[in-house]
């Protein structure tokens, strides 16, 4: 549980985040997950990760993975939906010192949630988290509908968190929905890097080691009041 600071209405600033990859991570890649959901539904696994996400960028749902699992199982798709999003939920983890970083930006700024994916799903995700109330603001996009690099997506969580683009700093680890998006929608993007991860892409302002996430603090100061680390 991360206890809710008081955010002064004066306050101007806001940084926003990505949620997979950048704030929690699974031990286990998607595709063993996959296999270990089939499993756990007792559903012949007749399909690999590239083909799951073939039908994700066909069928994606906008509260559950159900579209997609209908169009890879079909009638085992209610059984394969709730076990995938189980394994994930189970397995997903904090980046090491990410509530400590949260606790100390929301002391100081407004702090935003902008995640891709279905709304059952993502909401499930930040209750096995016990992160429900981590944030001032989330946008998912699946009820949305224009997931990132859409700028309607930025746009969106900018409105909650009643700030500007050029008062908002965009953290994520995914070089064009995050870094890209973000820039084009005028926020700052920070990059979050990993080993065997994207390269950086040339839009961040910056970048941070996901296993140095509490370094974002001083980096976020700096982008607010100096400008950009790369300038």
């Amino acid at each position: 549980y991360i206890p809710t600071a008081i955010v002064q209405e004066s306050v101007s600033y806001a940084v926003v985040f990505d949620l997979d990859d950048t704030l929690a991570v699974t031990d286990r890649d998607r595709e063993t997950l996959l296999s270990a959901a089939a499993e756990r539904a007792d559903v012949p696994l007749s399909f690999d990760r590239a083909a799951y996400l073939e039908a994700h960028r066909e069928h994606s749902g906008s509260e559950s993975r159900r579209p997609v699992f209908d169009a890879l199982v079909g009638t085992d798709a209610p059984a394969m939906t709730q076990a995938y999003r189980e394994v994930i939920g189970e397995e997903l983890t904090p980046v090491d010192g990410v509530e400590k970083l949260l606790t100390a930006l929301r002391n100081r700024y407004r702090i935003g949630l902008l995640t891709d994916g279905p709304g059952a799903t993502q909401r499930d995700k930040l209750r096995r988290l016990g992160w429900e109330d981590a944030f001032d603001a989330v946008v998912i996009t699946g009820p949305l509908g224009t997931p990132k690099p859409e700028r309607r997506a930025f746009e969106a969580i900018l409105d909650t968190l009643d700030v500007t683009p050029d008062g908002a700093v965009y953290v994520g680890d995914d070089p064009e929905r995050d870094i890209a998006g973000a820039a084009s929608a005028g926020l700052a993007p920070v990059q979050v890097c990993y080993p065997g991860g994207p390269a950086p892409h040339p839009d961040a302002v910056a970048t941070v080691p996901r296993e140095d996430l509490e370094s974002l603090l001083d980096r976020i100061e700096t982008i607010f009041h100096h400008g950009s680390e790369n300038a």
